[in-house]
């Protein structure tokens, strides 16, 4: 039977299962997995139902699970599965500065900004959710909104001043707005030709 397996830490687990086991019931039932949680180790295996073909449902638990362990709500982490588009990118901040514990501290206080104003400005500029938790910033949206979210969370590890991300992330989001008015046009101008 297929399985995966991720693991997330433990102070995470009772966010995972939910109130009375809510949480986990319903991304049980709408996956339909059924996920065996350690919460001493904080292992959770991840097995599909009995009858059920689809292997593209683990992995979709695994991102879930994933990125409830980063740090989302359940709520925030159930748009992973609300939009076939949005995807779940984790920026391992130890890759980038090895084990230094201050310059991890020093960038997350960057990422998140004054009473979390850098992350929110992030978020809505670029239509994602974002997570600082532990030794990563985790982001969940769209392909080309997430693409742009972590070129703007790289800046800010590498130095950039705020503004300057700002000013990048205003230049995106236009051209965002240009590409989706565009197609929009396309599809218009496609369907009343199809219709002549």
């Amino acid at each position: 039977m297929p399985q995966m397996f991720v693991k997330i830490p433990k102070e995470r687990i009772g966010v995972l299962i939910g109130p009375e086991g809510r949480d986990k019931q319903r991304i049980e039932e709408t996956l339909r997995v059924e996920l065996q949680i350690d919460s001493q180790t904080g292992d959770v295996t991840i097995n599909l139902n009995e009858g059920v073909n689809d292997p593209s449902l683990l992995f979709k638990a695994r991102d879930y699970v994933s990125a409830v362990g980063r740090g989302f709500s359940p709520e925030r982490a159930f748009k992973l599965l609300e939009n076939e588009e949005n995807t779940l990118t984790i920026i391992d901040l130890r890759e980038i500065f090895g084990r230094s514990l201050s310059d991890v501290q020093r960038v997350k206080g960057r990422i998140i900004g004054k009473e979390g104003k850098t992350r929110k400005i992030i978020e809505e500029l670029t239509e994602t959710s974002i997570s600082v938790y532990g030794h990563t910033v985790s982001i969940i949206g769209g392909v080309e909104q997430t693409e742009v979210a972590r070129e703007a969370i790289n800046m800010l590890i590498k130095g950039s001043q705020h503004a300057t991300v700002y000013r990048y992330l205003n230049r995106k989001r236009q051209e965002l707005k240009r590409r989706r008015l565009e197609l929009w046009e396309d599809s218009k101008l496609f369907s009343a030709e199809g219709q002549i």
